[in-house]
């Protein structure tokens, strides 16, 4: 299939794209003008691994095409800890470990992206000073229970009967609020 953007027609020339919830929509808001998109990564590691390495390509190909990437380092996530993929709980960072790790990031993405345009922000910046009491009145409730409870990251954990901490359920929701 051939798009109007070059940055969907370069992406689907490399492979980068196994669905889209609406090609049509992404590919008309893309000639539009110059766009933002974010992808967001956790500062549990001095570097990142292999499978960053798409995701990195992409917001190369957003910002070559003209438009402006947004790296999200997670230093607010990184504090709770994603349970994905996970049989035990991370082990807990301390502030200093967490900044550490984003300073050894960042000099990933220099090789890939201009700053700016390109834009690094820290979700630590917004989650940090949560009062979580408005928090959960204000967006707790849109999230069901029994549908966190059906994603891979806890059922996996529940059915394994392996423990999963409060803190590292919560972590979908902090990680829907960026």
């Amino acid at each position: 299939m051939t798009y109007k953007s070059d940055f969907l027609n370069i992406l689907t020339e490399r492979g980068f794209i196994h669905q889209c919830s609406d090609f049509d929509g992404l590919d008309k808001k893309l000639i539009e003008g110059p766009q933002s998109a974010y992808v967001g990564y956790d500062a549990t590691a001095q570097s990142l691994h292999v499978g960053n390495l798409i995701s990195i390509m992409m917001l190369y190909w957003f910002q070559e095409t003209g438009h402006k990437p947004i790296t999200l380092m997670g230093g607010g996530t990184t504090r709770v800890g994603d349970p994905s993929g996970k049989d035990t709980s991370r082990q807990l960072l301390d502030d200093a470990g967490i900044q550490a790790n984003i300073d050894s990031i960042k000099g990933v993405f220099a090789q890939f992206l201009s700053y700016p345009p390109a834009t690094m922000v820290n979700n630590d910046d917004w989650l940090r000073g949560i009062n979580y009491i408005d928090f959960l009145r204000d967006y707790g409730r849109y999230f069901s229970v029994n549908r966190m409870l059906s994603f891979d990251s806890v059922k996996l954990r529940l059915d394994r009967e392996q423990p999963l901490s409060f803190l590292e359920f919560n972590y979908m929701i902090l990680q829907a609020y960026d």
